[in-house]
C-alpha cells in the first residue's frame, strides 16, 4: 500500500470544521453569565486614527465575524462612545441568525434619540444611563436611583443577567473592552489583527499598569486566518500557559 493512501485511511471521514471550534464555547448551555470582547485593530494595535475613524480597518472578513459573534450572544453592549462614533445598528445584517438584545452604556445620555440601535425591530433595547430625558418608551432604561454603582462592569453584568442575558458580548469601544478586563469579567477575547499599519491612533487595550512581566495576562491563544489576510486571535482569558492551535479558514 503506497505512503499516500495509508496517509488517506488514517484520516478522518469528516473534517473538522475550525469555526466549530472557535465558537463552541459560546454555545455552550450555561446558567452562569459567560461574557466574550472583541476587539479589531491594526499591525500595530490601534483601533483607530487620532481623529477616531475606525471603519473597514478589519475588511469584510472581520466584519461577518463580528456578526456572527452577534448572532450568538443574547446581547451586545457598547459604550457611548461607539455609538457617537460609529452610529452601529448592532444588528446582524452579514449573516444568517437573529439579533440581540442591545445595551449601551452612556453616564449622560450622549446618545442621540434617533441613533440606529434605538431602532424599533423587535430586540430589547436597554440604556445605563443618568439622564431619563427623551428616550423611546419602550427602551429598558437602568439609571442609578436604586443603585449607586451601576456603571460598575460586575454591576452591569448583573443587570443584564436578571434580565435573561446570559450570554453577553463587550463590543467597544477600547476603554469599555478594557474596564471590564480589568474587572476580571472577561471569558474569551477574540482580537481581530488586520494586515494594516497605522503608525499612531488609539490603542486596542489600556489596562491597569503593571509593575513587571508576572503581572501580565498569559491567556491560552488560538489563532485563525481569515480570509482576506486578518488574523484572528481566540483568546480564553480562564487559562494560562498552554500553547494554541493555528488554523486557516
Amino acid at each position: 500500500m503506497s505512503k499516500l493512501r495509508r496517509a488517506s485511511l488514517n484520516r478522518r471521514e469528516t473534517p473538522i470544521d475550525p469555526l466549530a471550534a472557535l465558537y463552541e464555547p459560546i454555545l455552550r448551555p450555561r446558567t452562569a453569565p459567560f461574557i466574550v470582547a472583541q476587539i479589531g485593530q491594526s499591525l500595530d494595535g490601534r483601533i483607530a486614527t487620532p481623529t477616531g475613524k475606525s471603519r473597514d480597518i478589519n475588511g469584510l472578513s472581520g466584519l461577518d465575524h463580528l456578526h456572527r459573534l452577534r448572532s450568538l450572544v443574547d446581547v451586545v453592549v457598547v459604550g457611548v462612545g461607539t455609538v457617537v462614533a460609529d452610529d452601529p445598528r448592532l444588528t446582524t445584517r452579514r449573516v444568517p441568525g437573529r439579533s440581540p438584545a442591545r445595551a449601551v452604556i452612556d453616564r449622560t445620555g450622549r446618545s442621540a434619540r434617533d441613533a440606529k440601535w434605538l431602532e424599533a425591530d423587535g430586540c430589547h433595547r436597554i440604556v445605563f444611563t443618568r439622564n431619563g430625558a427623551g428616550w423611546p418608551a419602550e427602551v429598558d432604561r437602568i439609571g442609578p436611583e436604586g443603585e449607586a454603582d451601576i456603571f460598575e462592569p460586575a454591576k452591569l453584568i448583573a443587570a443584564l443577567t436578571a434580565r435573561g442575558h446570559r450570554t453577553i458580548l463587550i463590543e467597544g469601544g477600547a476603554s469599555t473592552v478594557s474596564r471590564f478586563i480589568d474587572a476580571g469579567l472577561v471569558d474569551r477575547l477574540h482580537v481581530c489583527v488586520a494586515p494594516i499599519i497605522l503608525g499612531s491612533g488609539r490603542p486596542g487595550l489600556a489596562l491597569k499598569p503593571i509593575d513587571g512581566l508576572e503581572g501580565a495576562l498569559r491567556p491560552r491563544v488560538d489563532t485563525y486566518l481569515l480570509d482576506d489576510g486578518n488574523i484572528l486571535c481566540d483568546c480564553d482569558l480562564r487559562r494560562t500557559g498552554e500553547g494554541g492551535t493555528h488554523v486557516g479558514f
